[in-house]
């Protein structure tokens, strides 16, 4: 089977979402239960209504940021030593946090989308764990995190880059990476690779495509587009001590500041904020809940770190 008949076959299973039917069962574990409590009582979920004035509404679990940090023990140095200080940044409950999320999705919610950075780096172990839980049927958009595969430094954040693994890649989240389009009942999911702040022309030109579907758009996508708020937010959680002084707009940084200096970026996320097919947009990235109105049409919702148990159930109605 050649490479395009593989992604065929693949894709036919694959796309934004993942129905929650088609995840694994999972067995009762008293390890996720707090003693005497209920069973998802360690999960921290926010919930969001879109009104798109559906026919049949429909539910879904947005996920971002769980962040495995699985390695085996043949693998090399650099992914073990990832393993080790890795697992200690994010407490090294993260896959309980990931199986508690799907089995309170398998039992609450119609599908799961997942925003990105569902690894942390690039291992074997990671790519297994991928596999183990959602089979062939893999979703949503990839983040910064599924790219990384040796010792990272800004510099690397371009094509070039991703370039350099992106077959792996491809096996192991079988969709389009750079953008896919997934339709669920009436309503239009295009997941878009914007992991390092930037978008490219291709994928300007591939979304304009789906706008003329004519169908509502929801974009699911790893880094979100900064609005001002969310952009204090960010900026209070990751550069700031202290209580807040000043009101005035925080000096950009970052994929905020990538955004407004990118030309095919700054030109695209204005012509988002003028398409009234536009619904909602979920992200990650930041490891924070926050939210904001990104145009007329339009609400942001970004999700805390999957890593921290945390979820965002959203209604579409």
């Amino acid at each position: 089977m050649d490479r395009r008949d593989f992604m065929k076959k693949s894709m036919a299973g694959a796309g934004a979402l993942i129905a929650t039917s088609a995840l694994p069962a999972f067995a009762d574990d008293k390890q996720l239960v707090f003693q005497g409590r209920g069973r998802f009582e360690r999960m921290s979920l926010s919930y969001a209504t879109v009104n798109i004035g559906l026919e049949k509404p429909f539910s879904v679990l947005h996920l971002s940021d769980s962040h495995l940090t699985s390695t085996y023990e043949d693998e090399n140095e650099w992914r073990k030593g990832q393993s080790l200080s890795r697992t200690r940044t994010f407490g090294g409950l993260q896959e309980d946090a990931l199986v508690c999320a799907l089995d309170w999705a398998k039992k609450h919610v119609d599908y799961i989308v997942h925003t990105g950075d569902l690894i942390d780096y690039q291992s074997e172990a990671n790519f297994e764990l991928v596999k183990k839980y959602f089979g062939d049927k893999m979703f949503g958009s990839l983040g910064n995190h599924e790219f990384i595969h040796k010792k990272w430094d800004n510099s690397h954040a371009n094509e070039g880059y991703k370039d350099e693994t992106r077959k792996r890649l491809e096996e192991v989240y079988p969709f389009d990476l750079e953008l896919y389009s997934q339709v669920v009942n009436g309503v239009n999911f295009v997941t878009l690779d914007d992991v390092f702040g930037y978008v490219t022309k291709k994928q300007v030109k591939r979304f304009k495509k789906e706008v003329k579907k004519g169908l509502p758009i929801v974009l699911c996508m790893h880094v979100p587009f900064f609005t001002e708020n969310i952009w204090r937010a960010t900026h209070r959680f990751w550069y700031t001590d202290g209580p807040m002084t000043d009101s005035a707009l925080p000096a950009l940084r970052g994929d905020f500041l990538t955004q407004k200096e990118d030309p095919t970026t700054r030109e695209f996320i204005e012509y988002l904020k003028k398409e009234p097919l536009l619904k909602c947009i979920l992200a990650g990235h930041e490891h924070i809940t926050v939210e904001d109105q990104f145009s007329p049409t339009c609400r942001e919702y970004m999700v805390s770190g999957g890593f921290l148990f945390h979820g965002r159930e959203v209604m579409f109605v």
